[in-house]
């Protein structure tokens, strides 16, 4: 008898244990419940995105401080004044042989191009 009482009430327990937990579960798959999850991680990993973005632009600026500090200390910019930089060197890029200005039958302030032979004379 004890031995049955004991069974019988374990088994009790079981369903009432198993019952409460399928109950939770469903409550937490329902519609609502599971919009309010996601928002909720949602925020969250707002949160946690912004912080590493606020981290990145710290980094960022920090970084662009020091480079520009190397690069103002390789440029001598911060040196005093009668210390004169080397002159600036110009090169020509491309050089354009087929400018008008180059050609010797070019007309200042004219756009066009005096020719020795005009063949509209001939007709």
């Amino acid at each position: 008898m004890f031995r049955r009482t004991f069974w019988f009430s374990t088994g009790v327990a079981a369903g009432v244990w198993a019952t409460t937990k399928v109950n939770r579960k469903l409550k937490q798959l329902t519609p609502e419940n599971l919009a309010v999850t996601a928002a909720n991680k949602a925020l969250e990993a707002g949160g946690r995105l912004k912080d590493r973005a606020v981290d990145f632009a710290f980094d960022v600026r920090d970084n662009m401080a020091r480079r520009e500090a190397e690069l103002t200390d390789a440029l001598g910019i911060d040196a005093p004044a009668d210390r004169e930089l080397p002159a600036a060197r110009r090169h020509a890029a491309i050089e354009n042989h087929n400018s008008p200005k180059n050609n010797p039958r070019y007309v200042e302030g004219s756009t066009y191009l005096t020719h020795p032979y005009n063949r509209n004379e001939d007709h």
